[in-house]
């Protein structure tokens, strides 16, 4: 009975590393994760897709090579094989070794050519976002709503939390965007690279001072979402989260219209969240 019951936890533990925390892990990073955060975007969904066939391509290769190579042990060992052939040449063998690859690729590249346009810009944008790089903050700016409107997002310190919220992912102030909408993200900085990442839309996007990079996402459900910047940008590096809260577009445009009026006077030098607004009400 107690050999039963270390078997059952450890295969419990065991699956846990292998799938990661379930459902729970949607929006945010979780302890032993292995593989993606649940997708929320039609770009995450399709690089999921593409990754489930990269995968089973990359396990039929490994087990076709290592077919290969115990059927080489076995066959030709120096007790079954005495005497070797020699022969330096098989134009069969050189043509299969030299073809099979080649289609390997070019059915791999196909798909990936699809999903890197998919992935560069969409040309039905409903609105548009801007999010500027520094060290070690973001800067977040929202043209469609007038030139003022932006805020800064710096991460929270410990002492700073409130219970629930999650240690170096939450900022001071938050993106807000409306669901179902198609949302031109565009990217820059202005002293060093930085990287806009959130996981679960499938999105990173180099902030290169001098240069505006272009983006997209359309997040499918209502929900807080959290990334970080994904390039070495400094000592600070690791302590540049961002965090996205995805609205019904009815709250959205309460939001818009309660942000048109703060920013009107104080130049964008103070954010704004959806919380901020519902505890004004």
């Amino acid at each position: 009975m107690m050999l039963k019951s270390r078997l059952v936890a450890f295969a419990a533990f065991f699956s846990t590393i292998l799938v990661g925390a379930g459902a729970s892990m949607a929006q945010a990073p979780e302890d032993w994760q292995m593989g993606f955060q649940d997708a929320h975007s039609p770009t995450m969904e399709r690089i999921v897709s593409l990754n489930d066939i990269l995968f089973w391509i990359c396990i039929v290769i490994s087990v076709a090579v290592m077919g290969l190579m115990l059927y080489i042990f076995v066959r030709f060992n120096r007790k079954r094989n005495p005497t070797p052939q020699k022969f330096t040449h098989n134009s069969l063998i050189e043509v299969l070794w030299t073809v099979v690859p080649v289609i390997v690729l070019v059915a791999i590249a196909i798909p990936s050519f699809r999903l890197l346009y998919f992935m560069d810009r969409t040309s039905e944008a409903e609105m548009t976002i801007k999010a500027i790089g520094h060290q070690w903050y973001w800067t977040y700016e929202y043209p469609d709503l007038g030139e003022d409107i932006s805020f800064d997002a710096v991460m929270l310190q410990e002492d700073e939390l409130e219970e629930g919220q999650l240690r170096l992912l939450e900022t001071d102030e938050t993106v807000v965007v409306p669901v179902d909408t198609n949302i031109r993200l565009l990217v820059t900085a202005d002293d060093v690279i930085h990287a806009w990442t959130i996981p679960s839309f499938g999105i990173k996007i180099d902030a290169v001072p001098g240069r505006i990079n272009e983006g997209w996402f359309r997040v499918d459900a209502e929900g807080t979402y959290y990334g970080q910047c994904s390039e070495l940008c400094g000592r600070d590096h690791g302590f540049m989260p961002i965090r996205v809260e995805a609205v019904s577009k009815e709250a959205y445009a309460e939001w818009a219209a309660y942000a048109q009026e703060e920013y009107a006077n104080n130049n964008g030098n103070e954010g704004v969240t959806v919380a901020h607004l519902e505890s004004t009400d």
